[in-house]
Parts: C-alpha cells; structure tokens; sequence
C-alpha cells in the first residue's frame, strides 16, 4: 500500500475482482458495454451460450452478435499486476465483500446479523446477491438466464414501482391493443372492399369488352350491309346502263348498215346511162330513210361511277373524323377507371392527365353569341343574325353550355379576354329561359366568376369572394366521385383559387358566360387533347 500512497491515491481491490469468480482478474478482458472480467470467465460464460446464438454480459445484461473477439486490456493488466506485488494478489475474495450499511441493500443469503452489501438484485430470484453469493449465477446455465439489477434499492421496494409501471403500462397497453384492434378492423373492411372492388373491375371490364365487341361487330356489320348494297346498286346500275346502251348500239348498227347500202345504191344510180331511169330511182332514193323512234345519241362527260367512289371517300373521311376526335374522350373514359383512387394532382403535368376534349353546344349558345367554326371559342356579337330558336337555348343569360356531361376525373382550360366571364359547370337540365338560368344563380350550377375589379365564387345565388393571383387563363378540375371542384389561375404555376366539396347527383355540363355590355369579350376552350 506504500507505493499506492506514495502517488497520492489507494486502489481498491474490489475494483479489479471477475465479477464471475470473485478473484483479481487474470488476463483481463473489456467487454464493449465497460465492464471487465477475466479472459477464461467471460469465455467460459460465452460458451453455455453458444446454442442461443446470442452473448451477453453477466453484469449489464447488454446482448451481443456475433460473439465479440476478446482483447487483452493491457492497461488494467497492469494495475492488477501491481495489486498483486503490493500484496493484493494474497487478498481473499471475502476480503472484498463490504457489510451493508443503513443506506444499503443487504444480501439475502448472508446469515448472521451482519449481512453483506448486496450488488446485485435478481428478478427471478426476488432476492438480493452479495458478490460471493452471485457467482452461481455466472457459473451455473439455468441461473445465467436470470434477470440481473442493481442493487440500488430493496427488492420488494422495487417491485411495488415495478408493479405500478406495469399497470400503467397496462393500461397504455390495452389502449394499444384497442387501436390495434381497430386498425385490424379498418384494414379487414378495407382488404374486403379492395377484393370486392377488384372482383367488381373485373366483371365491369368483361361487360364493357362484350359490350364494345357487339357494339364494333354491329357497326363493322353496318359498314358490310352498306357496301354490299353500294355493290349491288353499281352492279345493278351497270346492268341498266349497259342494257340501254346495248340495245341503242343494235339499232345504231342496224341504221348504219342500211345507210351503207343506200349509199351504195346512189352510188350505182350515179353512174345510169338512162335518163328516165335516174329521174324515176331518184325519187324513191332521195326520201328520207331514218328510224323515226331513234333518238339521238348524247354520251355523258367520262365520269360514270367516279362520283359514288368520291361519295363513299367522304364517308370514310366522316367517320375517320368522327373516330379521331371521339377517341381521346373513350381513351381518356377507359384510363380513368381504377380499384384504388390516384393521388390528388400536383402539377400541371399532372391535372393534364384528365384533360378531355370539349365543344360549346350551339344549341345552347344565346342569340348575342357567336361560336367559332370547331365550336371552341365563343365572343359577344350585336349585328349579327342569331341563331335560331332551340328548346336548349338560353334566352336571357348571355352564356353557353358544351355538348360533353363530365363524370370521374376531369381537367380543362379557359383563356380569356374582356372584363368579365365566368366559367361554371351546370347540370344539363338548368333552366334555359327564368330570369335565374344564369350561372351560379341556382342550386343546378357552380360558378366562377372574374372580372377587373376581382373574382368571387357563386352558387345558388350565394356568393363568395375569392382571393390569390389570377392570369388570363382558368383551370377547372372535377372529382366526381370525391365530389370536389376547384378552380386554379393558370400562369407559370398554378394557384387554387376556390374548391367545392359537395355531392354531384347529374353529369357536369361546362359552361361559359360573357359579360352583357361589352363588345368583344371573348373565351376560348384551349385545346389540351
């Protein structure tokens, strides 16, 4: 102990003891969670472990995998070292074990009155160790799998806060285990309604194939009854045609040949010697000889057939047309379909991805407006000659409907230019001539309307002022089925002017009005198709 005082400190040995085998530590070890034992101890301990897979320490109870490679301390070898030439190394393992003082866990296992300071607590054990008293629980495979504690209060103290953290655990548990529950039941309905949905699609889709098979098969059938009639009607024609024009050929052979012979007989009459022979054959030569009945011959301009072949170009061109521009709105019908509800839009690319082809009804339009030839565009006019009367007419609102009802997914543009316009959606069944058929003016239209001085939402006569930049273009996007229709200013980016949430129990019928007073206002449906 000279040495140890000489340098202003003591060591104690309790320091430098296995907790496994309660002896100076020999070829001293470090574990990765601290705590030291001796090189053979530690491995002894790993060894009764070795079918578990997992290895851990006698102390902290700290798991490790793989089993860590052991590494000599040579820093604490020393120390021990040095211990042992000042004598500790004579020390028995009793000579390290402290009696329990007031403020300490006593040892159940000691006997006599003066019990040893426990180190440490087993949970499964319920009893408290004094070092000497918990090397079996080191050595020993049954008792290694017990759960070691600091001796840092009594045991039963200990588990009274124990006893009380669990049950209010507990009760934390039962809450999550009530959640659980509920989530299990929320996801059970949902995995039944995705496998209804799914059993559902499928059946619609073979219904809809069928369905646009025999639709196709009938108008493909359509398209062979009809050239199959034209076949036959230019055979038939043909016949009539080359009947006539034979019949006409026999009797114009049949009249050249006695021309020729009448010629030929002036001929010979030419060259008479006899004077009263030529006067007398003359008279009878020189009547007229013609077919009364044979009309004359007049052939047509070489056409023939080309103007039925040219007719039935133009009705391939029609249906070409007809085809091209239908397809976007059956293709884009056909994407929309799904078990799961897409994402809500994000970008422009994609609300473009719903974009549908429209054109304004000129059934619809007021008399004071006037439709572009591809009925997209729409601008006030005063001189012009209205259209004329329609039972979809509007009659007093200076507005116009498309021919499309919208349902599903669907996005569309509207630029503008003039101080007001409104761009709405309606049902088809609006009132076209009451004084309340303009938009937003009843519970059958949704409405926005922009103008110079700002922009406000209406429905049902019920109005709301809208708020956020706004450009010279709308965006309009509808989810039917989630019952929602928002507006955006168009620009670089675009910005959620107003959003409905509602139940829609009819198609969405676009709609535009331009203001009353002012000449040359206009709306264009812009082309996104």
């Amino acid at each position: 102990m000279a040495e140890q005082q000489q340098h202003g400190f003591e060591l104690d040995e309790d320091q430098f003891c296995c907790s496994i085998c309660l002896d100076l530590l020999k070829d001293p070890v470090t574990l990765h969670c601290g705590h030291n034992y001796c090189r053979s101890c530690i491995a002894g301990c790993w060894d009764h472990e070795e079918e578990k897979g997992v290895y851990s320490c006698p102390q902290c109870r700290e798991s490790f995998n793989p089993r860590p490679v052991l590494r000599r301390n040579n820093m604490l070898a020393e120390v021990v070292e040095k211990l042992k030439k000042t004598g500790g190394q004579q020390a028995s393992p009793s000579a390290a074990l402290a009696c329990a003082g007031p403020a300490d866990v006593a040892c159940d296992f000691c006997s006599g009155t003066r019990r040893n300071k426990a180190t440490m607590s087993c949970l499964a054990c319920t009893a408290s160790y004094c070092a000497a008293h918990l090397q079996p629980h080191y050595s020993v495979p049954v008792l290694q799998k017990h759960k070691l504690v600091s001796a840092t209060a009594p045991l039963q103290e200990r588990k009274k806060k124990v006893a009380a953290e669990r049950a209010e655990r507990q009760k934390q548990l039962i809450v999550s285990q009530q959640k659980v529950q509920e989530r299990v039941q929320e996801r059970e309905r949902e995995l039944k309604e995705l496998s209804q949905a799914v059993e559902d699609l499928k059946s619609s889709a073979q219904t809809a194939v069928e369905a646009c098979e025999l639709i196709f098969t009938e108008l493909i059938c359509s398209i062979q009854r009809r050239r199959s009639e034209v076949k036959q009607l230019i055979r038939a024609q043909e016949k009539t045609a080359v009947g006539q024009a034979e019949e006409l050929l026999l009797q114009l052979e049949e009249e050249i040949a006695k021309l020729r012979r009448r010629d030929t007989e002036l001929e010979q009459l030419s060259h008479a010697d006899d004077h009263i022979r030529f006067i007398q054959s003359f008279q009878s030569l020189s009547s007229p000889s013609e077919s009364p009945d044979l009309r004359s011959v007049v052939v047509v301009p070489l056409r023939y057939f080309r103007d039925v072949s040219d007719s039935v170009s133009d009705l391939r061109e029609k249906l070409e047309s007809i085809l091209k521009d239908t397809w976007p709105r059956i293709s884009a019908t056909v994407s929309s379909v799904d078990v799961l509800l897409p994402p809500e839009p994000q970008t422009r690319e994609d609300f473009l991805r719903y974009c549908c082809p429209l054109t304004l009804d000129e059934n619809s339009v007021y008399q004071h407006l006037s439709l572009s030839e591809d009925n997209r565009r729409v601008r006030t006019v005063w001189n012009e000659k209205g259209y004329p009367a329609h039972s979809d007419r509007f009659t007093s609102s200076w507005q116009v409907l498309c021919r499309e009802g919208l349902s599903g997914r669907c996005y569309w543009e509207v630029e503008w230019k003039g101080h007001t316009l409104s761009v709405a959606v309606s049902y088809k069944d609006i009132s076209r001539t009451s004084g309340d058929s303009k938009f937003g003016s009843n519970d059958k239209s949704w409405s926005l309307v922009c103008s110079q001085r700002g922009d406000s939402f209406q429905h049902n006569k019920v109005k709301t002022e809208v708020s956020g930049r706004r450009s010279s273009r709308v965006g309009v996007y509808l989810d039917y089925e989630a019952g929602t229709l928002s507006f955006y200013s168009v620009s670089d980016t675009m910005t959620l002017l107003h959003k409905v949430h509602t139940t829609f129990t009819q198609p969405l019928h676009p709609g535009i009005y331009l203001h009353a007073y002012n000449y040359g206002e206009s709306a264009e449906l812009i082309k996104l198709w």
